[in-house]
């Protein structure tokens, strides 16, 4: 038998083609900010766990969205002392520690998106008055003001993204509450329609691995919380279809991922994180807590879809 030190947690999900377990790649979800705080946490995402103390940010802010590389952790605007704010700042995912400026978005937002590459983050969407479509990016390798993109299809409040290795997402929010628009990462350019959710929402969260990406959750058409997980499969155009379910209905939800798995955190239900098997879908199960119940955070992860 192999010898294989400690238990795997996530077991289940790392079966190799002799059915023992294998050794999941090291990961790190980084949870950053949130409803009136400036905190960033860290998980271990091969292994059952509460989050972690990582650091700070320069200043308490939600409705901020996050992207990364294998080595870099990137969470731009938000809403900060009572104004929207422009900030990016970045964090070395390996080690823990307080954020450090990058540079600014083009304008001024809250409640945005990002969809990132091993090499561009784009940040998509939110409101700086009302449903804005400014699509920036930035180069994470290096520090440096976001640059204009594109433009979405349509203005999103309060959308969500996630990405491949070529192309990113970014899914619903106000005012159209089940579109999805993609776009190749490595070229600029305007967003094209992908498709429509299952369901009419925003406030969500959204996850990948290199070939699915995830949305979940989200405040529904009734004004109530939903528990709904929808499925895409990135690299083709299309309708998303019915996933699994949250273990608890939530809006204002922030999505990380592994290359196995898909983790959903915070919201409106509380410090709670879910994660489930890409491979499989179902119900998300139990995988630990935040350090506080935070809405509105921005996460990123050192093995998300994105990265190659």
């Amino acid at each position: 038998m192999p010898n294989y030190q400690g238990v795997w947690s996530l077991s289940t999900q790392f079966q190799n083609a002799s059915g023992w377990p294998s050794p999941p790649v090291a990961g790190r979800g980084v949870i950053a900010g949130g409803t009136t705080t400036n905190v960033i946490q860290f998980v271990q995402t091969s292994t059952l766990g509460n989050a972690t103390d990582f650091g700070d940010l320069s200043v308490a802010r939600f409705g901020l969205a996050g992207g990364g590389s294998v080595t870099r952790g990137v969470f731009g605007a938000g809403y900060a002392s009572s104004a929207n704010s422009n900030l990016i700042e970045y964090v070395t995912i390996a080690s823990e520690g307080n954020a450090i400026d990058f540079g600014d978005v083009t304008v001024a937002r809250r409640y945005v998106g990002c969809a990132s590459s091993s090499t561009r983050a784009v940040f998509g969407g939110g409101n700086d008055g009302g449903p804005d479509n400014v699509l920036d990016y930035i180069t994470i390798a290096t520090t440096g003001n976001a640059t204009d993109f594109g433009d979405l299809s349509v203005g999103r409040i309060a959308t969500s993204g996630c990405a491949s290795t070529t192309r990113g997402l970014f899914f619903a929010g106000e005012v159209d509450l089940n579109s999805i628009d993609y776009i190749t990462i490595a070229s600029a350019g305007n967003a094209t329609d992908f498709g429509d959710m299952t369901y009419q929402t925003q406030e969500t969260g959204a996850c990948s691995n290199s070939t699915t990406g995830l949305v979940a959750g989200g405040e529904g058409i009734s004004g109530s919380a939903v528990d709904t997980i929808d499925k895409v499969t990135i690299a083709s155009t299309g309708n998303a279809s019915d996933f699994g379910d949250l273990t608890s209905a939530s809006q204002r939800i922030t999505g990380f991922s592994s290359a196995t798995s898909g983790f959903f955190a915070g919201g409106t239900r509380g410090n709670i994180i879910d994660f489930l098997s890409f491979s499989s879908g179902g119900s998300a199960s139990d995988f630990g807590d935040l350090t506080a119940s935070l809405s509105y955070c921005g996460a990123t992860s050192n093995v998300h879809g994105g990265l190659s």
